[in-house]
């Protein structure tokens, strides 16, 4: 592994390009020709908490609209009303569920996610910074991150309940299993994203190998580190 393997052939940082982004753009009435907005951005688009805020609105009115009445269009069983919604969860967190509190479950769930994210995290991170900086280890571990990347987690539960059983480890290694290639492509992508103008002059500085990995490409790539921590511990939680 060597950092003198990282790719080099980036944009000067203070380059502009007129290339847009992916994804539909449109632009504002009166601005100009350069400013555009990414469909879906909300940090540009005024009003946008009103309008979360008045869809949940709409949600539960409809709601209530449909169960009003001595008949309502749907039956209970099918769709309960809100009140009923409210006893059940009422009911489920002073009782819990089959003799287990709420929060023993709670528990085992957090306990479950937050293991297989650090072990993902903890072995997926160096991985990936490996796979940046060494052209041998990407062409190494490329195939195998990308045979096992497409693969739902949920689709392997049977082998790894022969694997590691019922109990706890073989949830804590699903999960493991579901955080690992993302929090690997993130590092990986967070590296190779560095720009090759602040590694050369951080070398005209006088700067050596492992002062360059630890005050240039590690702050460069943490940004992608946390987008596939984000990632990840939505996809662990799906998986759960």
């Amino acid at each position: 592994m060597s950092i003198d393997d990282v790719d080099m052939d980036h944009e000067d940082e203070g380059a502009v390009t007129e290339k847009p982004g992916p994804g539909f753009l449109f632009r504002r009435k009166g601005a100009s020709a350069r400013k555009t907005v990414t469909f879906g951005d909300a940090s540009e688009v005024s009003g946008s908490p009103m309008w979360s805020i008045t869809a949940l609105i709409t949600l539960m009115a409809v709601w209530y609209l449909i169960k009003m009445g001595e008949e309502p269009l749907v039956n209970d069983r099918t769709f309960p009303s809100q009140r009923q919604t409210l006893d059940a969860f009422i009911e489920f967190w002073s009782d819990g569920y089959r003799r287990v509190s709420l929060w023993d479950h709670t528990y085992a769930s957090l306990n479950r996610v937050i293991k297989g994210l650090v072990y993902g995290i903890v072995l997926g991170v160096p991985v990936g910074f490996a796979m940046g900086l060494s052209n041998r280890l990407r062409g190494f571990f490329d195939p195998i991150v990308e045979l096992l990347r497409p693969v739902p987690p949920l689709a392997l539960l049977p082998l790894f309940i022969v694997w590691f059983g019922i109990g706890e480890s073989s949830k804590v290694n699903l999960l493991f299993f579901a955080a690992i290639w993302i929090m690997i492509i993130a590092a990986r992508a967070g590296v190779l994203g560095v720009k090759g103008s602040k590694v050369h002059a951080a070398y005209s500085l006088g700067a050596n190998k492992w002062q360059i990995l630890r005050y240039v490409i590690l702050p460069n790539a943490l940004p992608d580190i946390f987008t596939g921590v984000r990632v990840a511990l939505g996809v662990c939680w799906g998986t759960l």
